[in-house]
């Protein structure tokens, strides 16, 4: 029996992608660890391998499908002695979504001289394929189940004279009346409509437009990475509750070290950048602060032995925070070298899902862009995260009483007060700030 090819699910959140590229075609001989596609999560464009051995039999989904559904089937498999005629007897060959999709194109289908009332039919949307008691799919054609939804039918009461055993459209149209739905079956979304009518919603894209009626503007489609973005960072914003603590950071010492460290490491390509020492300075001060070095689990807190510190990169259309694992072990040059690979094939979209998974505290770095200081949204299930201002020459009173100038750096950094109180966050911040304000004893 030929064997379905499913959507995988590339990372433990992933629930659905794009199918952006297939490497084969139908009729190709495939092997175990072939390149079947390229798939493109929210986060980044992955490989897909063969697991099995055998011929391409059909392409179910088409390159360039968005909001493909994971375990969904893609393309269908063929073993020895199989042949492509062998496709249209197996059960598994009708791809949910293929079936959620495509208009039927045999006897079922509307002609286009139909009367008003099938027309009708095919212009409203199929709805969800359903489930039998057993919680197995029933299989009906998209027109069958529209037919039966306006009558009010019960598919799971109904035997399908389709192959192997899927109901067609005849199959609804010479329904008994017994196969009407029971009452009660509407009472679930009856009872739900309330809840979900008084959810916060925004105004609708249709009601936007309608606002700018006459103004000269780009639709610019969302990407998977776009709407994952907004999604998560519109949660986290509605459910963690932030508190902010800022402090101010002189450099001069942290830069004076940083050069006479760099003309030692020119021989081993390696350029110490101030993000390493903010990298190596938070990951040490997580360690100091054990308490702070935590994460929210929802019901309850984990406390984290290793210092796993995320950071932000910006790319094209969005972001990723990959995670420097380990930090408060590894010396300043290799966090340096890690950091340069992780923020390369973070640009390039090609982070495996570990890679940018995980991790207690994160930090966005805007310095370099010369915005002086900012708040940044905290990355659930982080605690929190640090976001880095550009360094200044500002006027500073020194220890003294004099006057003097030193070059500053803005800092905010955002808590999870569920995880982080004010007062341990505050010696978290404090104990960042003497870590860059001391940068040798980060090597001690």
């Amino acid at each position: 029996m030929p064997t379905e090819i499913l959507m995988p699910a590339l990372s433990p959140t992933m629930e659905e992608g794009t199918l952006a590229k297939w490497l084969v075609k139908e009729g190709d001989t495939v092997a175990s660890g072939d390149l079947l596609a390229e798939i493109e999560t929210d986060k980044a464009t992955m490989e897909f391998e063969a697991v099995d051995e055998g011929v391409i039999g059909k392409i179910l989904i088409p390159e360039g499908s968005e909001g493909v559904k994971v375990n969904s089937p893609i393309a269908v498999l063929l073993e020895d002695g199989e042949s492509a005629d062998d496709i249209g007897t197996t059960p598994a060959t009708p791809a949910a979504a293929a079936d959620e999709a495509a208009p039927a194109a045999s006897e079922e289908a509307a002609p286009a001289s139909s009367p008003a009332p099938a027309e009708a039919a095919a212009a409203t949307p199929a709805p969800a394929a359903p489930q039998g008691a057993d919680g197995n799919r029933i299989f009906a054609s998209p027109l069958a189940r529209r037919i039966a939804a306006d009558k009010g039918l019960d598919l799971a009461q109904l035997n399908g004279s389709g192959p192997r055993g899927r109901i067609v459209k005849a199959d609804v149209e010479n329904a008994k009346p017994q196969a009407a739905a029971a009452p009660a079956a509407a009472a679930p979304a009856t009872a739900a409509a309330p809840a979900a009518a008084a959810a916060p919603t925004g105004p609708s894209a249709d009601q936007v437009a309608r606002m700018y009626e006459g103004s000269t503007y780009e639709e610019v489609k969302l990407d998977g990475m776009r709407k994952t973005i907004a999604a998560r960072l519109t949660e986290a914003k509605q459910t963690v509750p932030h508190f902010y603590l800022r402090r101010d950071i002189q450099l001069d010492a942290l830069l004076k070290f940083r050069g006479e460290l760099n003309k030692q490491l020119e021989g081993r390509g390696v350029k110490l950048s101030v993000n390493d020492f903010i990298i190596k300075a938070c990951a040490l001060a997580l360690q100091a602060v054990p308490d702070a070095n935590a994460v929210w689990a929802g019901d309850r807190v984990l406390k984290m032995e290793a210092s796993d510190v995320a950071v932000a990169v910006a790319i094209e259309g969005g972001l990723f925070t990959p995670v420097l694992q380990n930090s408060d072990t590894k010396s300043l040059s290799t966090l340096s070298t890690e950091m340069k690979d992780l923020a390369k094939r973070a640009r390039d979209r090609k982070l495996a899902p570990h890679e940018y998974q995980g991790g207690s505290f994160a930090i966005s770095n805007l310095g370099m862009f010369g915005i002086d200081n900012f708040d940044a949204i905290v990355n659930p299930p982080h605690a929190g995260i640090l976001a880095v201002g550009a360094g200044v020459k500002k006027p500073v009173v020194g220890a003294d009483g004099e006057l003097a100038v030193a070059t500053v750096m803005s800092v905010t950094m955002s808590v999870d007060h569920r995880v982080i109180d004010g007062a341990l966050g505050a010696e978290l911040l404090n104990a960042i700030k003497d870590n860059l304000e001391n940068p040798m004893m980060m090597l001690a």
